[in-house]
Protein backbone atom coordinates (compact mmCIF):
# COMPACT_ATOMS: atom_id res chain seq x y z
CA UNK A 1 0.00 0.00 0.00
CA UNK A 2 1.36 3.38 -0.95
CA UNK A 3 1.30 5.70 1.81
CA UNK A 4 0.86 9.68 0.21
CA UNK A 5 3.28 11.93 0.93
CA UNK A 6 1.94 14.63 3.84
CA UNK A 7 1.68 17.52 1.29
CA UNK A 8 -0.35 15.46 -1.23
CA UNK A 9 -2.57 14.33 1.71
CA UNK A 10 -3.15 18.06 2.53
CA UNK A 11 -4.34 18.74 -1.24
CA UNK A 12 -6.16 15.80 -1.25
CA UNK A 13 -8.16 16.77 1.67
CA UNK A 14 -8.81 20.59 0.29
CA UNK A 15 -9.71 19.26 -2.74
CA UNK A 16 -12.18 16.84 -0.90
CA UNK A 17 -13.54 20.25 0.58
CA UNK A 18 -13.88 21.57 -2.23
CA UNK A 19 -15.59 18.86 -4.39
CA UNK A 20 -18.42 18.79 -1.49
CA UNK A 21 -18.90 22.27 -1.90
CA UNK A 22 -22.34 21.89 -3.27
CA UNK A 23 -23.42 20.44 -0.53
CA UNK A 24 -25.12 21.96 2.43
CA UNK A 25 -25.97 20.34 5.76
CA UNK A 26 -29.11 20.62 7.24
CA UNK A 27 -32.54 19.54 6.23
CA UNK A 28 -33.52 20.44 2.56
CA UNK A 29 -37.04 21.76 3.54
CA UNK A 30 -40.32 20.55 2.04
CA UNK A 31 -43.62 22.07 1.85
CA UNK A 32 -46.23 20.57 4.94
CA UNK A 33 -48.98 18.86 3.34
CA UNK A 34 -52.42 20.17 3.35
CA UNK A 35 -55.56 18.74 5.30
CA UNK A 36 -56.28 15.52 4.28
CA UNK A 37 -60.02 15.98 5.10
CA UNK A 38 -62.52 17.46 1.77
CA UNK A 39 -64.80 19.17 4.21
CA UNK A 40 -64.90 21.88 6.82
CA UNK A 41 -68.00 20.60 8.69
CA UNK A 42 -68.45 17.47 10.40
CA UNK A 43 -71.06 16.47 7.57
CA UNK A 44 -70.62 16.72 4.03
CA UNK A 45 -73.73 19.25 3.34
CA UNK A 46 -71.63 22.57 3.42
CA UNK A 47 -72.08 22.53 -0.40
CA UNK A 48 -75.82 22.74 0.33
CA UNK A 49 -77.10 26.29 -0.94
CA UNK A 50 -78.09 28.24 2.40
CA UNK A 51 -80.97 29.81 0.77
CA UNK A 52 -81.43 28.77 -3.06
CA UNK A 53 -83.61 31.72 -3.71
CA UNK A 54 -80.91 34.39 -2.48
CA UNK A 55 -77.32 32.83 -2.10
CA UNK A 56 -76.03 29.39 -2.77
CA UNK A 57 -72.25 27.91 -2.40
CA UNK A 58 -69.68 26.85 -5.24
CA UNK A 59 -67.91 24.07 -4.43
CA UNK A 60 -64.35 23.75 -5.66
CA UNK A 61 -64.03 27.69 -6.56
CA UNK A 62 -61.94 30.86 -5.88
CA UNK A 63 -62.24 33.97 -4.34
CA UNK A 64 -61.95 36.92 -6.83
CA UNK A 65 -59.34 39.35 -6.19
CA UNK A 66 -62.14 42.05 -6.26
CA UNK A 67 -64.39 40.64 -4.20
CA UNK A 68 -66.09 43.12 -2.28
CA UNK A 69 -67.49 44.38 -5.89
CA UNK A 70 -69.82 41.73 -5.50
CA UNK A 71 -71.83 43.89 -3.69
CA UNK A 72 -72.55 46.51 -5.91
CA UNK A 73 -72.05 49.57 -4.10
CA UNK A 74 -69.55 52.40 -5.02
CA UNK A 75 -69.64 53.53 -1.81
CA UNK A 76 -68.04 50.58 -0.48
CA UNK A 77 -65.57 50.13 -3.68
CA UNK A 78 -64.55 53.93 -2.25
CA UNK A 79 -63.79 53.32 0.77
CA UNK A 80 -61.68 50.09 0.20
CA UNK A 81 -59.87 52.11 -2.31
CA UNK A 82 -59.02 54.77 0.32
CA UNK A 83 -58.54 52.44 2.95
CA UNK A 84 -55.81 50.66 0.45
CA UNK A 85 -54.04 53.86 -0.32
CA UNK A 86 -54.10 55.71 3.58
CA UNK A 87 -54.17 52.57 5.82
CA UNK A 88 -50.76 52.85 8.21
CA UNK A 89 -51.03 49.57 9.05
CA UNK A 90 -50.79 48.30 5.81
CA UNK A 91 -48.12 50.42 4.60
CA UNK A 92 -45.98 49.54 7.57
CA UNK A 93 -46.49 45.86 6.21
CA UNK A 94 -45.68 46.84 2.99
CA UNK A 95 -42.54 48.99 4.27
CA UNK A 96 -41.30 45.89 6.81
CA UNK A 97 -41.63 43.92 3.34
CA UNK A 98 -39.07 45.93 1.23
CA UNK A 99 -36.39 46.08 4.51
CA UNK A 100 -36.85 42.30 4.30
CA UNK A 101 -36.69 42.13 0.56
CA UNK A 102 -33.13 44.09 0.94
CA UNK A 103 -31.60 42.51 3.74
CA UNK A 104 -32.24 39.33 1.80
CA UNK A 105 -30.32 40.85 -1.42
CA UNK A 106 -27.68 41.86 1.32
CA UNK A 107 -27.09 38.49 2.33
CA UNK A 108 -26.60 37.16 -1.33
CA UNK A 109 -23.63 38.98 -1.37
CA UNK A 110 -21.97 36.73 0.75
CA UNK A 111 -21.08 34.45 -1.81
CA UNK A 112 -19.38 37.01 -3.91
CA UNK A 113 -15.36 38.10 -3.23
CA UNK A 114 -14.84 41.16 -1.19
CA UNK A 115 -12.60 43.58 -2.51
CA UNK A 116 -11.58 46.26 -0.34
CA UNK A 117 -8.55 48.95 -0.60
CA UNK A 118 -6.92 50.88 2.16
CA UNK A 119 -4.84 53.76 2.58
CA UNK A 120 -2.87 54.50 5.63
CA UNK A 121 -0.57 57.50 6.69
CA UNK A 122 1.91 56.87 9.43
CA UNK A 123 3.95 59.28 11.89
CA UNK A 124 6.28 56.65 14.02
CA UNK A 125 9.23 56.61 16.30
CA UNK A 126 10.65 53.18 17.51
CA UNK A 127 12.48 52.97 20.27
CA UNK A 128 15.59 50.88 19.54
CA UNK A 129 16.57 49.64 23.29
CA UNK A 130 13.28 47.05 22.81
CA UNK A 131 15.97 45.15 20.89
CA UNK A 132 18.81 45.94 22.54
CA UNK A 133 20.07 48.56 20.99
CA UNK A 134 21.47 51.70 22.73
CA UNK A 135 21.21 53.38 19.29
CA UNK A 136 19.12 56.48 19.16
CA UNK A 137 15.28 56.27 17.51
CA UNK A 138 14.46 58.78 14.96
CA UNK A 139 10.65 59.12 13.62
CA UNK A 140 10.12 58.33 10.28
CA UNK A 141 6.76 58.62 7.96
CA UNK A 142 5.16 55.27 6.62
CA UNK A 143 2.58 55.69 3.68
CA UNK A 144 1.18 52.61 2.35
CA UNK A 145 -1.88 51.53 -0.28
CA UNK A 146 -3.39 47.88 -0.75
CA UNK A 147 -6.05 46.12 -2.00
CA UNK A 148 -7.61 43.29 -0.60
CA UNK A 149 -9.67 40.07 -1.80
CA UNK A 150 -11.04 37.49 0.02
CA UNK A 151 -13.32 34.48 -1.30
CA UNK A 152 -15.29 32.76 1.04
CA UNK A 153 -15.67 28.80 0.51
CA UNK A 154 -19.23 27.85 1.48
CA UNK A 155 -17.98 24.33 2.13
CA UNK A 156 -20.73 23.19 4.53
CA UNK A 157 -23.45 25.41 3.48
CA UNK A 158 -24.04 27.59 6.71
CA UNK A 159 -23.77 30.97 4.41
CA UNK A 160 -26.63 28.90 1.56
CA UNK A 161 -29.01 28.00 4.84
CA UNK A 162 -28.31 32.00 6.19
CA UNK A 163 -29.52 33.20 2.31
CA UNK A 164 -32.24 30.80 2.49
CA UNK A 165 -33.36 31.75 5.76
CA UNK A 166 -33.33 35.57 4.78
CA UNK A 167 -35.05 34.47 1.80
CA UNK A 168 -38.26 32.80 3.50
CA UNK A 169 -38.36 35.38 5.95
CA UNK A 170 -38.93 37.68 2.94
CA UNK A 171 -41.74 35.45 2.22
CA UNK A 172 -43.20 35.72 5.52
CA UNK A 173 -42.98 38.97 5.40
CA UNK A 174 -45.33 39.07 1.94
CA UNK A 175 -47.57 36.91 3.07
CA UNK A 176 -47.76 39.55 6.32
CA UNK A 177 -49.06 42.27 3.56
CA UNK A 178 -51.10 40.02 2.10
CA UNK A 179 -52.93 39.49 5.43
CA UNK A 180 -52.74 42.82 6.18
CA UNK A 181 -54.86 43.58 3.04
CA UNK A 182 -57.72 40.64 3.58
CA UNK A 183 -58.37 42.05 7.26
CA UNK A 184 -58.29 45.42 5.89
CA UNK A 185 -60.59 45.08 2.94
CA UNK A 186 -62.80 42.83 5.17
CA UNK A 187 -62.80 45.05 8.01
CA UNK A 188 -63.78 47.59 5.63
CA UNK A 189 -66.42 46.09 4.28
CA UNK A 190 -68.15 44.66 7.40
CA UNK A 191 -67.71 48.37 9.00
CA UNK A 192 -69.78 49.51 5.26
CA UNK A 193 -72.25 47.05 5.75
CA UNK A 194 -72.94 47.72 9.44
CA UNK A 195 -73.24 51.47 8.87
CA UNK A 196 -75.69 50.80 6.07
CA UNK A 197 -78.14 48.94 8.34
CA UNK A 198 -78.05 51.04 11.46
CA UNK A 199 -79.19 53.64 9.16
CA UNK A 200 -81.92 51.72 7.83
CA UNK A 201 -83.21 50.58 11.18
CA UNK A 202 -82.41 54.29 12.09
CA UNK A 203 -84.27 55.69 9.41
CA UNK A 204 -87.52 52.79 10.53
CA UNK A 205 -87.20 53.56 13.90
CA UNK A 206 -87.76 57.61 13.24
CA UNK A 207 -90.74 56.64 11.51
CA UNK A 208 -91.78 54.25 14.09
CA UNK A 209 -91.68 56.91 16.63
CA UNK A 210 -93.39 59.61 14.06
CA UNK A 211 -96.05 57.26 13.74
CA UNK A 212 -96.63 56.08 17.63
CA UNK A 213 -96.69 60.15 18.44
CA UNK A 214 -99.59 60.80 15.64
CA UNK A 215 -101.09 57.71 17.41
CA UNK A 216 -100.53 59.24 20.77
CA UNK A 217 -102.60 62.28 20.14
CA UNK A 218 -105.47 60.39 18.88
CA UNK A 219 -105.61 58.51 21.73
CA UNK A 220 -105.16 61.48 24.17
CA UNK A 221 -108.12 63.33 22.36
CA UNK A 222 -110.25 59.64 23.11
CA UNK A 223 -108.72 59.89 26.74
CA UNK A 224 -110.31 63.10 27.16
CA UNK A 225 -113.12 61.94 25.38
CA UNK A 226 -114.03 59.16 27.92
CA UNK A 227 -114.26 56.67 24.78
CA UNK A 228 -111.07 55.29 25.90
CA UNK A 229 -108.76 53.88 28.95
CA UNK A 230 -106.16 55.90 30.28
CA UNK A 231 -103.81 52.65 30.24
CA UNK A 232 -104.00 52.92 26.35
CA UNK A 233 -101.82 56.43 26.44
CA UNK A 234 -99.42 55.07 28.85
CA UNK A 235 -98.93 52.12 27.06
CA UNK A 236 -98.09 53.96 24.00
CA UNK A 237 -95.85 56.27 25.59
CA UNK A 238 -93.92 53.28 27.28
CA UNK A 239 -93.27 52.15 23.51
CA UNK A 240 -92.44 55.46 22.24
CA UNK A 241 -89.66 56.09 25.48
CA UNK A 242 -88.33 52.57 24.41
CA UNK A 243 -88.04 53.46 20.51
CA UNK A 244 -85.99 56.36 21.71
CA UNK A 245 -84.12 54.98 23.77
CA UNK A 246 -83.11 52.12 20.81
CA UNK A 247 -83.07 55.51 18.35
CA UNK A 248 -79.88 56.83 20.86
CA UNK A 249 -78.38 52.91 20.83
CA UNK A 250 -78.64 53.01 17.39
CA UNK A 251 -76.87 56.84 16.87
CA UNK A 252 -74.13 55.61 19.37
CA UNK A 253 -73.65 52.51 17.12
CA UNK A 254 -73.02 54.57 13.44
CA UNK A 255 -70.74 57.00 15.39
CA UNK A 256 -68.86 53.94 16.50
CA UNK A 257 -69.07 52.79 13.26
CA UNK A 258 -67.87 55.93 11.17
CA UNK A 259 -65.01 56.71 13.40
CA UNK A 260 -63.92 52.76 13.04
CA UNK A 261 -64.56 53.73 9.29
CA UNK A 262 -61.79 56.36 9.52
CA UNK A 263 -59.45 54.78 11.39
CA UNK A 264 -59.29 52.00 8.79
CA UNK A 265 -58.71 54.56 5.98
CA UNK A 266 -55.98 56.04 8.22
CA UNK A 267 -58.00 59.91 8.53
CA UNK A 268 -58.57 60.72 11.87
CA UNK A 269 -62.49 60.72 12.40
CA UNK A 270 -63.09 64.85 12.46
CA UNK A 271 -62.14 64.64 9.20
CA UNK A 272 -64.27 61.48 7.82
CA UNK A 273 -66.04 62.63 4.11
CA UNK A 274 -69.64 61.72 4.78
CA UNK A 275 -69.95 58.15 3.83
CA UNK A 276 -73.55 57.65 1.78
CA UNK A 277 -74.77 54.10 2.17
CA UNK A 278 -77.74 53.29 1.74
CA UNK A 279 -78.59 49.54 2.90
CA UNK A 280 -81.20 48.69 0.21
CA UNK A 281 -78.40 49.58 -2.48
CA UNK A 282 -76.19 47.35 -1.07
CA UNK A 283 -76.05 43.85 -3.28
CA UNK A 284 -76.43 40.24 -1.95
CA UNK A 285 -73.46 37.97 -3.61
CA UNK A 286 -75.59 35.28 -5.38
CA UNK A 287 -72.67 32.67 -5.37
CA UNK A 288 -70.54 32.74 -2.37
CA UNK A 289 -67.03 30.16 -3.92
CA UNK A 290 -65.93 27.37 -1.67
CA UNK A 291 -62.05 26.22 -2.41
CA UNK A 292 -61.45 22.79 -0.86
CA UNK A 293 -59.28 22.58 2.53
CA UNK A 294 -55.89 21.80 0.66
CA UNK A 295 -56.53 24.47 -1.66
CA UNK A 296 -56.82 26.80 1.16
CA UNK A 297 -54.04 25.69 2.49
CA UNK A 298 -52.03 27.07 -0.10
CA UNK A 299 -53.64 30.39 -1.00
CA UNK A 300 -54.60 31.83 2.95
CA UNK A 301 -52.33 34.14 3.43
CA UNK A 302 -51.20 33.36 7.58
CA UNK A 303 -50.95 30.29 6.44
CA UNK A 304 -48.04 30.99 4.11
CA UNK A 305 -47.09 32.78 6.18
CA UNK A 306 -46.75 30.46 9.50
CA UNK A 307 -45.35 28.06 6.58
CA UNK A 308 -42.56 30.94 5.80
CA UNK A 309 -41.62 31.01 9.11
CA UNK A 310 -41.10 26.91 9.60
CA UNK A 311 -39.50 27.78 6.26
CA UNK A 312 -36.67 30.05 7.77
CA UNK A 313 -36.91 27.37 10.94
CA UNK A 314 -35.51 24.68 9.16
CA UNK A 315 -32.49 27.13 7.44
CA UNK A 316 -31.44 27.86 10.97
CA UNK A 317 -30.50 24.40 11.70
CA UNK A 318 -28.26 24.32 8.84
CA UNK A 319 -26.83 28.05 9.70
CA UNK A 320 -26.61 26.55 13.45
CA UNK A 321 -24.63 22.77 12.23
CA UNK A 322 -22.49 24.74 9.62
CA UNK A 323 -21.21 26.51 12.52
CA UNK A 324 -19.93 23.32 14.33
CA UNK A 325 -17.55 22.69 11.15
CA UNK A 326 -14.53 24.48 9.79
CA UNK A 327 -14.76 27.47 7.73
CA UNK A 328 -12.84 28.42 4.30
CA UNK A 329 -11.35 31.89 2.93
CA UNK A 330 -9.04 32.60 0.06
CA UNK A 331 -7.41 35.95 0.68
CA UNK A 332 -5.09 37.98 -1.45
CA UNK A 333 -3.65 41.32 -0.47
CA UNK A 334 -1.22 42.95 -2.44
CA UNK A 335 0.11 46.60 -2.00
CA UNK A 336 3.06 49.43 -1.63
CA UNK A 337 4.59 50.89 0.93
CA UNK A 338 7.04 53.74 1.44
CA UNK A 339 8.15 56.94 2.99
CA UNK A 340 5.96 59.12 0.47
CA UNK A 341 3.40 58.23 -2.61
CA UNK A 342 7.00 58.31 -5.11
CA UNK A 343 8.39 55.07 -3.16
CA UNK A 344 5.36 53.21 -3.93
CA UNK A 345 7.19 53.13 -7.49
CA UNK A 346 10.70 51.39 -5.84
CA UNK A 347 10.22 47.29 -6.06
CA UNK A 348 11.20 47.55 -2.29
CA UNK A 349 8.07 48.72 -0.80
CA UNK A 350 5.64 46.10 -2.64
CA UNK A 351 3.90 43.60 -1.03
CA UNK A 352 1.27 40.58 -1.18
CA UNK A 353 0.12 38.05 0.65
CA UNK A 354 -1.95 35.09 -1.18
CA UNK A 355 -3.29 31.64 0.60
CA UNK A 356 -5.98 29.66 2.47
CA UNK A 357 -7.09 30.49 5.77
CA UNK A 358 -9.37 27.89 7.75
CA UNK A 359 -11.04 28.56 11.18
CA UNK A 360 -12.58 25.43 13.80
CA UNK A 361 -13.82 25.77 16.61
CA UNK A 362 -12.58 23.98 19.11
CA UNK A 363 -13.62 24.56 23.09
CA UNK A 364 -16.70 26.35 23.36
CA UNK A 365 -18.71 25.23 26.36
CA UNK A 366 -20.90 23.41 24.18
CA UNK A 367 -22.33 26.34 23.14
CA UNK A 368 -22.39 25.45 19.37
CA UNK A 369 -24.54 22.05 19.96
CA UNK A 370 -26.67 23.93 22.30
CA UNK A 371 -27.58 26.38 19.59
CA UNK A 372 -28.06 23.71 17.44
CA UNK A 373 -30.48 21.72 19.46
CA UNK A 374 -32.45 25.05 19.72
CA UNK A 375 -33.17 25.53 16.44
CA UNK A 376 -34.25 22.18 15.94
CA UNK A 377 -36.78 22.94 19.02
CA UNK A 378 -37.84 26.04 16.77
CA UNK A 379 -38.25 24.02 13.88
CA UNK A 380 -40.52 21.92 15.70
CA UNK A 381 -42.69 24.58 17.37
CA UNK A 382 -42.95 25.80 14.02
CA UNK A 383 -44.53 22.92 13.04
CA UNK A 384 -46.94 22.58 15.85
CA UNK A 385 -47.97 26.78 15.04
CA UNK A 386 -48.28 25.90 11.44
CA UNK A 387 -50.77 22.91 11.76
CA UNK A 388 -52.82 24.94 14.31
CA UNK A 389 -52.99 28.05 12.05
CA UNK A 390 -54.52 25.55 9.67
CA UNK A 391 -56.96 24.26 12.04
CA UNK A 392 -57.92 27.93 13.13
CA UNK A 393 -58.37 28.91 9.60
CA UNK A 394 -60.83 25.64 8.72
CA UNK A 395 -62.41 26.31 11.72
CA UNK A 396 -63.09 30.02 10.73
CA UNK A 397 -64.77 29.11 7.20
CA UNK A 398 -66.66 26.46 9.14
CA UNK A 399 -68.19 29.12 11.17
CA UNK A 400 -68.83 30.95 8.32
CA UNK A 401 -70.63 28.49 6.46
CA UNK A 402 -72.89 27.55 9.27
CA UNK A 403 -73.50 31.07 10.39
CA UNK A 404 -74.77 31.83 6.47
CA UNK A 405 -76.74 28.83 7.02
CA UNK A 406 -78.29 30.03 10.31
CA UNK A 407 -78.18 33.36 8.98
CA UNK A 408 -80.95 32.20 5.88
CA UNK A 409 -83.26 30.60 8.31
CA UNK A 410 -83.39 34.03 10.42
CA UNK A 411 -83.90 35.80 7.07
CA UNK A 412 -86.74 33.79 6.11
CA UNK A 413 -88.27 33.55 9.75
CA UNK A 414 -88.08 37.67 9.76
CA UNK A 415 -89.64 37.65 5.89
CA UNK A 416 -92.38 35.25 7.05
CA UNK A 417 -92.93 37.42 10.41
CA UNK A 418 -93.39 40.55 8.26
CA UNK A 419 -95.79 38.49 6.00
CA UNK A 420 -97.59 37.61 9.39
CA UNK A 421 -97.62 41.10 10.59
CA UNK A 422 -98.98 42.59 7.51
CA UNK A 423 -101.63 40.12 6.92
CA UNK A 424 -102.76 40.99 10.62
CA UNK A 425 -102.91 44.51 10.47
CA UNK A 426 -105.03 43.93 7.28
CA UNK A 427 -107.37 42.44 8.91
CA UNK A 428 -107.63 44.27 12.07
CA UNK A 429 -108.30 47.01 9.98
CA UNK A 430 -111.06 45.70 8.63
CA UNK A 431 -112.73 44.45 11.95
CA UNK A 432 -111.99 47.83 13.18
CA UNK A 433 -113.37 49.51 10.54
CA UNK A 434 -117.04 46.87 11.58
CA UNK A 435 -116.05 48.04 15.01
CA UNK A 436 -115.49 44.29 16.48
CA UNK A 437 -112.28 45.75 17.65
CA UNK A 438 -111.15 48.76 19.20
CA UNK A 439 -108.34 51.42 18.08
CA UNK A 440 -105.57 50.18 19.84
CA UNK A 441 -105.68 47.17 18.18
CA UNK A 442 -105.27 48.70 15.13
CA UNK A 443 -102.26 50.26 16.57
CA UNK A 444 -100.20 46.83 18.34
CA UNK A 445 -100.76 45.45 14.95
CA UNK A 446 -99.38 48.13 12.86
CA UNK A 447 -96.09 48.92 15.40
CA UNK A 448 -95.57 44.88 15.09
CA UNK A 449 -95.42 45.35 11.16
CA UNK A 450 -92.76 48.30 11.88
CA UNK A 451 -90.65 45.94 14.34
CA UNK A 452 -91.01 43.06 12.11
CA UNK A 453 -89.55 45.63 9.27
CA UNK A 454 -86.84 46.44 11.66
CA UNK A 455 -86.20 42.77 12.46
CA UNK A 456 -85.62 42.14 8.72
CA UNK A 457 -83.39 44.88 8.18
CA UNK A 458 -80.77 43.36 11.30
CA UNK A 459 -81.05 39.32 9.77
CA UNK A 460 -80.01 40.48 6.19
CA UNK A 461 -77.55 42.71 7.35
CA UNK A 462 -76.08 39.86 9.25
CA UNK A 463 -76.09 37.84 6.48
CA UNK A 464 -74.06 40.34 4.63
CA UNK A 465 -71.62 40.80 7.36
CA UNK A 466 -71.45 36.82 7.41
CA UNK A 467 -70.84 36.68 3.66
CA UNK A 468 -67.76 39.02 3.95
CA UNK A 469 -66.44 36.92 6.85
CA UNK A 470 -66.60 33.92 4.64
CA UNK A 471 -65.17 35.61 2.16
CA UNK A 472 -61.88 36.91 4.07
CA UNK A 473 -62.14 33.46 5.85
CA UNK A 474 -61.33 31.60 2.34
CA UNK A 475 -58.33 34.48 1.74
CA UNK A 476 -59.84 36.99 0.20
CA UNK A 477 -58.66 36.32 -2.82
CA UNK A 478 -54.92 37.50 -2.50
CA UNK A 479 -53.58 34.51 -4.82
CA UNK A 480 -54.87 36.54 -7.40
CA UNK A 481 -54.05 40.12 -6.45
CA UNK A 482 -50.99 41.86 -7.76
CA UNK A 483 -47.66 40.76 -6.31
CA UNK A 484 -46.99 42.77 -3.30
CA UNK A 485 -43.02 42.20 -3.21
CA UNK A 486 -40.79 41.63 -6.08
CA UNK A 487 -37.77 39.14 -5.88
CA UNK A 488 -33.67 39.81 -6.09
Amino acid sequence: MMIPHRHDAGAAALLACIAIAGCAVGPEFERPSGPDTPHYLARDDEVVPPDPAQQRIVPADDVPATWWRAFGSKPIDTAVQRALERNGTLEAAKASLRASEETWRAGGGAFDPAVEASVSARRTRSAPIQQGSASRGEPFSVLAASTSVTFPLDIFGGRRRAVEGLQAQAELQAHAVSAARVALIANVVDACIALAGYRSQRRATLELIAFERDQLHGIDAQVRAGTAARFSSLTLQSLIAADEALLSELDQRISVTRHRLAVLQGTPPSELTAVDLDFADIQLPMELPLSLPSTLARQRPDILAAEARLHAASANIGVTTAAMFPSFDIAATYGAAGSNVANWLDPIGRFWTIGPALAAPLLNGGALAHARQAAIDDYQAQQATYRQTVVAALGEVADALQALRHDAQAVRAQEAASDTAREALRLVQANQRSGLVAYVDVLAADVALRRAAIGLVQAQAARYQDTVALLAALGGGEWAAPPTGARP
